[in-house]
């Protein structure tokens, strides 16, 4: 008996049958022409099936009840947990300074860095988190955007191999395991076959991918905001910020900052310090009670004569600026902001001096614009008046507090580094205790997965690693709906049988050129599948049909559902195929040819790992 005789029901069942094929190929097309959003399709698809009374109402419903579900929803803020304590932004900066503009070196470690901490993240989000970092690698060693930008997003890819949780398609897999009563795949079992990939995909693009990839260097565009160097040309402080060194017989050391009076004896603004404490390196703002010591490097605006005097009086040593990455961890602690006047203000006519705006404040004034025109000299005795802008610096959490003072002073401008801070750096060390106590749950399976993640992402939220009102910012609500209301589509093909009709079909034409024949075939069947619809979807059709292909010649189904989970990330070939792809296609200025001539081969490179792996650790 055929295949097809063997599945051809009769009556209604066949009725379904037929209907649950019409809406996979409707919503495929829809998927494909990229006309409707991805999650209004899928919910297209939910009522589709309800409707029709394919499903019931709970049976349509279920998918977001389903545990995958809720598992994403936590490693949304795990992921916003690794960007809001630092952890992600200081990986990146670390590849910066490691890979010494050497462009090899560069890619390698952009590649091995995005592949680790995508581990543990959206793909997508550690794919934009680096972006900035590639293109300022880029900048910064001459090199062409475009050769830096798709191994980034080749190794995104890869990341979501890396373990259960790091993408949503190894979680649906799994889950279609444990459906059909079968031991699900462990935490790391993922592992091994990324770890190879990633390593194919790194010696690739090195020899191979990058030259098929222009060397010209192609001149950046594009908007941006104000940034912190934006706001000190525009207020004319460019060659007025300045390093010095405390040294040990500096009339300076034991006497406070208050006690000084920098501004009015010296001209000096002074906006920041780098103290040594136990081989630690502290900077901070300055406050009235802080206390000059002997090593201390102390950041000033002043002009060429001011300083002159200042450096002579006080035995002060002047040192060059601090490099980019030395920057970068200044303006953790030491903030600018532009802030103005309202017409009611009780500063208009007193001086920053009778205001005692630094004691009050904890700001200290850098210039003023009046009518467009910036004044530096002797702020402390010049009366403010409605309309001024004023350039203030000093902590973050100080510049914030003005927002508290609405009647009296409005902030205009808060620069770009203001977004990219990581509020919560200090509790780093306590995320990572976090990630690691729930990888070992997860890992040993102490506790089902969804449990432990949402106990993580509890941990998280508790200790404040994320704040509680940034929860539902961050979960992306569009990826939950869309998974939440595809899944009832795998139950409507088990239901109807379309499922084991496709599986058969599938055995009987491949089943005798052998299971490793087999397999290549279901990573590109599922390949091919995504090149169409989102590698969630794909997962969620082809995962079943592959489990019960392998139940049916007698190979491990453990073997065919890593295929699929492996084959839906390794989205490479096309920028459509994965949001992934779709973010480096600007900046990095590609085409779609780029995606194809350089992913189809690592796409088969790919396959071929994975069907060999599969065979070794799988034993068939």
């Amino acid at each position: 008996m055929s295949s097809y005789e063997a599945y051809q029901i009769g009556g209604n069942v066949g009725q379904d049958l037929m209907i649950v094929l019409g809406v996979f190929v409707g919503s495929a097309v829809l998927f494909a022409s990229n006309r409707i959003r991805n999650d209004v399709v899928a919910i297209m698809v939910l009522l589709a099936l309800m409707l029709t009374g394919v499903l019931t109402v709970s049976e349509s419903l279920a998918g977001f009840s389903d545990p995958v579900v809720m598992v994403t929803i936590a490693m949304f803020i795990l992921g916003e947990a690794m960007v809001n304590t630092g952890i992600a932004q200081k990986t990146g900066e670390a590849v910066l300074k490691a890979g010494r503009g050497s462009e090899t070196r560069l890619i390698g470690l952009l590649m091995i860095a995005t592949g680790g901490i995508g581990a543990f993240m959206s793909s997508t989000a550690v794919v934009a988190l680096f972006i900035p970092v590639a293109l300022t690698v880029a900048a910064k060693a001459g090199l062409n955007p475009k050769r830096m930008l798709m191994p980034l997003s080749v190794a995104g890819l890869v990341s979501g191999m890396m373990t259960l949780i790091a993408t949503a398609p190894n979680l649906v897999v799994d889950n279609a395991l444990r459906v059909h009563g079968l031991a699900p795949l462990g935490f790391f079992s993922f592992t091994p076959f990324a770890i190879a990939v990633l390593a194919v995909a790194v010696t690739y693009m090195l020899f191979m991918g990058r030259r098929m990839l222009s060397r010209e260097v192609r001149a950046e565009g594009g908007p941006r905001g104000t940034t912190m160097a934006d706001l000190i040309k525009s207020y004319g402080l460019v060659d007025r910020v300045h390093r010095l060194l405390v040294p040990a017989d500096s009339p300076l050391i034991d006497r406070a900052v208050a006690r000084m009076k920098l501004r009015i004896d010296y001209g000096i603004n002074l906006i920041g310090f780098e103290k040594h404490h136990l081989r630690r390196r502290i900077l901070m703002p300055p406050a009235p009670d802080t206390v000059f010591e002997a090593g201390d490097q102390i950041f000033v605006v002043a002009d060429e004569g001011d300083l002159r005097h200042f450096k002579e009086a006080l035995g002060l040593t002047h040192l060059t600026l601090l490099g980019e990455l030395g920057q970068r961890e200044v303006v953790e602690e030491i903030g600018l902001a532009e802030i103005m006047l309202t017409p009611e203000s009780k500063l208009i006519g007193q001086t920053l001096e009778e205001i005692q705006f630094h004691a009050h404040y904890n700001l200290t004034v850098l210039a003023v614009r009046r009518r467009g025109k910036p004044l530096i000299a002797d702020l402390a005795h010049l009366p403010l008046d409605f309309g001024d802008a004023l350039l203030v610096s000093g902590s973050w959490s100080d510049i914030l507090r003005l927002r508290k003072e609405r009647e009296h002073i409005v902030v205009l401008t808060l620069p770009e580094e203001f977004h990219a801070l990581a509020p919560a750096r200090q509790r780093a060390p306590l995320a990572l205790a976090i990630l690691a106590a729930m990888v070992a749950v997860m890992a040993f399976r102490l506790l089902p997965n969804v449990a432990a993640a949402l106990l993580a992402a509890f941990a998280l939220v508790a200790t404040r690693c994320v704040k509680l009102d940034a929860v539902y910012r961050v979960i992306g609500w569009q990826a939950v709906v869309l998974m939440g209301a595809i899944l009832p589509l795998a139950t409507a093909f088990n239901k109807t049988g379309a499922t084991r009709y496709i599986s058969t079909s599938l055995v009987d034409s491949l089943g005798s050129l052998g299971p490793p024949t087999m397999l290549a075939a279901v990573f590109l069947i599922t390949t091919a599948t995504g090149f169409f619809i989102s590698n969630t979807a794909t997962a969620v059709l082809i995962a079943p049909i592959a489990i019960e292909a392998a139940l049916t010649v007698g190979v491990p189904p453990q073997a065919f559902a890593m295929t699929v989970a492996i084959a839906c990330s390794a989205a490479y070939a096309t920028p459509v195929s994965s949001p992934v792809n779709t973010l480096v296609l600007d900046p990095g200025g590609y085409t779609f040819m780029d995606f194809v001539k350089v992913g189809l081969p690592l796409q088969l490179l790919t396959l071929v790992v994975t069907v060999a792996l599969a065979r070794l650790l799988f034993s068939f």
